[in-house]
């Protein structure tokens, strides 16, 4: 019966047939099951000796079930990873690519031609405290400007920023001129939205402190951002303004020369040279920090716009909800008003 049993073992091909022969020996009613079940039968003096026997056998045909089960096994997962290789000869599949967000394009050209005029591009925080926020850019609490910034507040007293300009205070604070940086990053404001508002946007904040800075130097720089942004024909336009934190201030517009037509000027921005309030109040956090007072008397320039206006412009989309519209029936609508 060994023999028998081991020859049957080593001609199953698969593992269903090795099954079988598994039961028909060794199974609850497998030959080698019956003969260790008819061992009560038989005198006690041979009982001994034929249990012994019947067990060797037992043993030698579950070694040559497990030893032929592991071949075919490895044979069949062989086999299995050879049906599912991947051809790595053959072609990729061309998948379409995505691509970065208007305002994320805008900014990175921003940037770009900001580092290439020397400035330093650095990040703020979005959570500010009202001090840096307001009171040190020189809008203190009875301010009527106030009302323009309104903005979210949080239940320790904190608030989202309505500009990226409090980042002006913190460099000067720990950092010496000469200084050259723009800060790009998102604002916040508690405003209805409508095509050209938004609860939340961008901004990009530039300041330059040295001295001898003038209205010049400022005008100088915008007109080279809008030569980066929209072409070699592009003049810039001062027009006096109102900012708590310059004097003077200014609001600047760009001459744009519209490839679909009409060209004209396009406000972008507001600007100044950076108020004395506000060099004293950084002098004063930096008394208050153990730091030496060294911007009294420094001269500088600040300038910000909105990178949501400029990609308007530049893209020709008419809301700025197309920016942020989740909904995509809403962003079909936006599409298609562009055409």
């Amino acid at each position: 019966m060994q023999q028998e049993a081991l020859e049957a073992i080593q001609g199953a091909a698969t593992l269903e047939e090795l099954q079988a022969v598994k039961t028909k020996y060794v199974g609850k009613s497998g030959l080698v099951t019956r003969e260790l079940g008819g061992l009560g039968k038989l005198p006690p003096e041979e009982r001994k000796a034929r249990g012994a026997e019947i067990n060797a056998v037992r043993a030698a045909i579950e070694e040559g079930l497990n030893t032929r089960e592991a071949t075919l096994k490895r044979a069949a997962l062989g086999a299995r990873l050879a049906s599912e290789a991947i051809d790595v000869t053959l072609p990729g599949l061309n998948l379409p690519s995505g691509g970065l967000h208007l305002i994320t394009r805008i900014l990175n050209d921003l940037t770009d031609i900001y580092a290439r005029m020397g400035y330093a591009v650095i990040e703020g925080n979005e959570v500010e405290d009202d001090h840096h926020n307001f009171d040190a850019l020189n809008i203190p609490w009875y301010h009527p400007a106030r009302d323009l910034w309104d903005t979210f507040w949080l239940e320790d007293g904190r608030l989202l920023r309505t500009h990226t300009s409090p980042m002006q205070v913190r460099y000067m604070v720990e950092h010496s001129p000469a200084l050259k940086i723009v800060v790009p990053g998102k604002v916040y404001r508690y405003e209805a939205t409508d095509a050209t508002h938004e609860s939340m946007f961008h901004q990009l904040e530039g300041l330059v402190v040295g001295d001898h800075i003038s209205m010049a130097d400022l005008k100088g720089t915008i007109a080279e951002m809008a030569r980066g942004l929209f072409g070699p024909n592009s003049k810039v336009r001062f027009q006096p303004s109102y900012y708590p934190f310059t004097e003077p201030g200014a609001d600047f517009s760009v001459w744009w020369e519209n490839p679909r037509g009409e060209s004209k000027w396009l406000e972008l921005g507001g600007c100044g040279m950076v108020h004395p309030n506000v060099f004293k109040a950084v002098d004063d956090l930096r008394e208050a920090a153990g730091r030496e007072r060294i911007y009294e008397g420094k001269t500088g320039f600040a300038f910000g716009l909105g990178p949501e206006r400029i990609a308007m412009l530049k893209y020709g989309i008419p809301d700025i909800r197309y920016f942020y519209a989740n909904d995509m029936r809403v962003l079909g609508q936006f599409r298609g008003e562009l055409g």
